[in-house]
């Protein structure tokens, strides 16, 4: 069938696709065999059973392209401060953070759309000095509340340097499930999965009055190659 052919040519192109995906994709393929090889034997005519390929194609391809991975490897730099995400940046802004600093940071936000890639990434190394889990929530991932009352992660990554950058992966209307790795007292090193947001959302990051920004409001950013400000 069809479904298969493209299936092999899938692997051989060696797709890299993120853990998160697997159990899901595997799901799919299974069901989706057995929707076209039962439609293969019982369909009418040829006409039927090529629609139903086709669709199974294209519902496959659109959840592999969800859950992909590139290999992004930035250029170590302890100063530069790489995207966390794929997205939009859609706020640049002093504001009061009160979860784990008390005091004025520069928030830089950046939203996912459906169609960016999901993976969110340490945009430096360093260790994790806070993590905790917030329920919250589902606004729109642009409501001025999001950020506070969403559902969300917090992480706090204390640089080789001494200095900590706060980020947030934050649910919004569409996204349900957000994937974290930190842990207390883990690491990471530049450039590794930090977590997923499935289908969407925003990821801010908090940093020093200081920090040196170097994206603006409308810039479209990617996730280990884009450098969102020098620290």
């Amino acid at each position: 069938m069809g479904l298969i052919k493209q299936i092999k040519k899938l692997k051989r192109a060696h797709l890299s696709i993120h853990p998160e995906g697997m159990s899901i994709i595997k799901n799919l393929l299974m069901y989706l065999v057995i929707i076209n090889g039962i439609i293969y034997f019982i369909a009418i005519n040829e006409i039927i059973f090529s629609i139903i390929n086709f669709a199974s194609l294209v519902i496959f391809a659109m959840v592999l392209y969800f859950f992909r991975n590139p290999e992004r490897i930035p250029v170590p730099d302890e100063s530069a401060l790489y995207a966390p995400a794929d997205g939009k940046v859609v706020a640049i802004e002093q504001t009061m953070e009160n979860e784990y600093f008390n005091g004025p940071r520069v928030q830089v936000s950046i939203f996912m759309s459906p169609l960016n890639v999901h993976v969110n990434r340490a945009p430096i190394s360093g260790d994790v000095t806070y993590y905790k889990y917030h329920p919250g929530d589902y606004l729109v991932a642009w409501h001025p509340k999001s950020s506070t009352h969403n559902e969300r992660t917090t992480v706090v990554l204390k640089t080789f340097k001494g200095v900590e950058i706060l980020l947030r992966q934050i649910a919004g209307a569409v996204a349900r499930r957000i994937v974290c790795y930190a842990k207390d007292g883990g690491s990471f090193a530049q450039g590794q999965d930090l977590g997923f947001i499935k289908f969407g959302s925003r990821v801010d990051v908090l940093l020093p009055l200081n920090a040196d920004i170097k994206v603006k409001i409308g810039d479209l950013v990617k996730g280990n190659l884009t450098v969102v400000a020098k620290i």
